[in-house]
């Protein structure tokens, strides 16, 4: 069951009433949840993620990154990440003179939220299903959650990450090892592929021969700390899907630290795909580095896009992995 129907039956069933007027913030829905229960023209999407938002705009609904002016009720579907979903709630609930609705799985922490929530105010309209359950509050005096709100944060090295983003509390080990292994000279043109804060593409900027870095992220938060930490002129910056991204011209090197999940769930095809993406925008004497855990068997993956393939490092919990010469495809 999707996790909008908890939306659906509570609405439906009374639980939960909407105001008569004013716009509907919907927070963070990811691509596949059920908005149909809220009337579409009121509704405005607030996601960062760039498939999400590209997902919902194609559906016809209003799409932003951000919250604009004030709404009569808010829908925050909560995310995974304990901080994102705090500051989530501190955002609508500052922006929203109605209802704040919560909708969560389980495995998602909705059980933490829901109790930290009622340890601060009243709670409403609380309905378990599907694995999750949904509630409500009223922002104000006796619910307030001002100090949940998340500003950027710096952490060692003297980057700046944001709440949600991954590896926000630490450069991340297996990015760290990649940057380490990159060879002194690059090429021209060189594309960070998820190239989340930063990190990567700051530490590709310390050689001299790169003309022009792409650093692609479908995470606006992140992509924004990407903006701060990186200075330099030759870093141009994406808001993009990175499996649809293209340049104008191929280009010499993709580095990259593949996700290979999505929420909880494993999924290994997602780093896979990236490495098609990868081989899609090279040179045909291009190449590839990229970072993996040691277990995910990319080495198929690459051997079908990639004439030379070697792993560099005898790292015990990651690999990298160095292709060459890529065949020639479509994306």
């Amino acid at each position: 069951m999707a996790k909008q129907s908890r939306l659906t039956l509570a609405l439906r069933a009374g639980d939960i009433i909407l105001p008569e007027a004013g716009r509907i913030a919907v927070f963070a829905p990811r691509a596949g949840d059920d908005l149909s229960a809220l009337p579409q023209h009121l509704v405005q999407v607030i996601t960062g993620l760039k498939p999400d938002h590209d997902h919902f705009a194609a559906l016809g609904y209003d799409c932003i990154v951000a919250p604009e002016g004030r709404y009569g009720a808010s829908v925050v579907c909560l995310p995974r990440a304990k901080a994102l979903a705090r500051a989530l709630l501190a955002q609508a609930a500052a922006v929203t003179d109605g209802p704040v609705i919560v909708d969560g799985a389980k495995t998602d922490g909705i059980e933490s939220v829901l109790r930290d929530c009622r340890g601060r105010g009243t709670v409403t309209a609380v309905l378990s299903k599907a694995h999750g359950k949904i509630f409500s509050f009223v922002p104000g005096s006796d619910l307030d959650l001002a100090d949940w709100s998340a500003a950027p944060q710096a952490i060692a090295g003297g980057f700046v990450t944001a709440p949600g983003v991954f590896s926000a509390d630490a450069i991340d080990p297996a990015s760290w090892l990649l940057a380490e292994a990159l060879p002194v000279k690059l090429g021209a043109h060189v594309v960070d592929l998820g190239a989340g804060w930063g990190y990567l593409g700051a530490r590709a900027l310390e050689r001299g021969d790169i003309v022009r870095l792409d650093l692609v992220e479908a995470d606006h938060a992140a992509l924004a700390c990407a903006r701060r930490n990186i200075a330099d002129p030759r870093a141009r910056f994406h808001w993009q899907d990175a499996l649809r991204w293209q340049p104008e011209t191929r280009v010499d090197t993709v580095i990259m630290n593949p996700p290979f999940h999505e929420g909880r769930t494993a999924t290994p095809e997602l780093g896979r795909a990236f490495i098609r993406a990868a081989a899609g925008l090279l040179k045909p004497s291009g190449a590839l580095w990229l970072v993996a855990n040691r277990h995910l068997a990319y080495e198929g993956g690459l051997a079908e896009h990639f004439a030379h393939v070697e792993d560099i490092t005898a790292d015990s919990r990651f690999k990298i992995l160095h292709a060459s010469r890529p065949a020639r495809q479509t994306r």
